[in-house]
């Protein structure tokens, strides 16, 4: 499922993709997926193209959270958390440094 995420990203343009694996590390999830999108426009149709992919594919409901005027969207599905950012933000917070630890699976650039 994360991977079909991934490429659901990739389809709508998304931004320097990354899969990480988290299994090891954490309890609370098995994959992290970063992405970024240029724009607010594109964040919110990157959250779009993730939850309607993934319930038509699996069936599974992801939980919107964040705003992308705020320049970071999450789709979480539990075993799977897809973080959305604008540049701005991505740089900011840098998940991949603070998850260093995990895995990287798939980079799409």
């Amino acid at each position: 499922m994360a991977r079909e995420i991934a490429n659901s990203l990739e389809d709508k343009k998304g931004e320097d993709i990354v899969l990480i694996d988290l299994k090891d590390i954490v309890s609370f999830t098995d994959y992290f997926i970063i992405c970024t999108g240029s724009s607010d426009r594109m964040l919110d149709a990157l959250a779009k193209a993730a939850i309607e992919d993934i319930r038509a594919k699996h069936k599974k409901k992801g939980k919107l959270q964040g705003f992308s005027r705020d320049g970071w969207v999450i789709v979480d599905y539990g075993d799977v958390v897809v973080h959305l950012f604008s540049p701005d933000q991505r740089d900011f917070y840098n998940l991949e440094e603070l998850w260093e630890d995990g895995k990287v699976l798939l980079r799409l650039q």
